[in-house]
């Protein structure tokens, strides 16, 4: 039996953020809603508004690849069932819930050092606004409404 939405986010929560205190989880999980409730751009187009496809899009979350660098993923959202807190913030996500200061952005990544990109991704779609614990969140550019 496939996993539900809310369990697939659950897990998703758990598997990039469980190390981050509520705070570094309520924020990945406020970027995964703003991908799903996006009006413009790729992630409007890709995801169409399905938790579902926001989670599986090809190369956006580690936890979701089976390989990473070509090498076996041991970290994977498969791997590591969620407690009752990642289903806490799944479901205060659900509920059109967003952490202030992380607003409407749509990327986040570790970049396993002090600071942060100014612009997050490669491509010049994010630009830096804030970090929270270890993830670094990024807004959508101009450049972002050609993707």
């Amino acid at each position: 039996m496939p996993f539900s939405a809310r369990e697939l986010f659950a897990r998703l929560i758990k598997c990039e953020a469980g190390g981050e205190g509520i705070d570094g989880m309520k924020a990945v999980a406020t970027v995964v809603m703003n991908r799903v409730h996006a009006s413009y751009g790729e992630y409007l187009r890709t995801g169409q508004g399905d938790l579902r496809k926001v989670i599986f899009q090809p190369t956006q979350f580690t936890c979701v690849m089976s390989k990473v660098y070509g090498e076996v993923n041991p970290q994977t959202i498969w791997s590591s069932p969620p407690e009752q807190i990642h289903y806490d913030i799944a479901d205060w996500a659900l509920a059109g819930n967003k952490l202030p200061g992380v607003g409407e952005c749509l990327w986040y990544y570790n970049p396993f050092s002090a600071t942060c990109n100014y612009i997050f991704p490669a491509s010049g779609s994010g630009q830096f606004v804030t970090r929270v614990n270890q993830h670094c969140f990024y807004r959508p550019t101009e450049f972002y409404a050609q993707t």
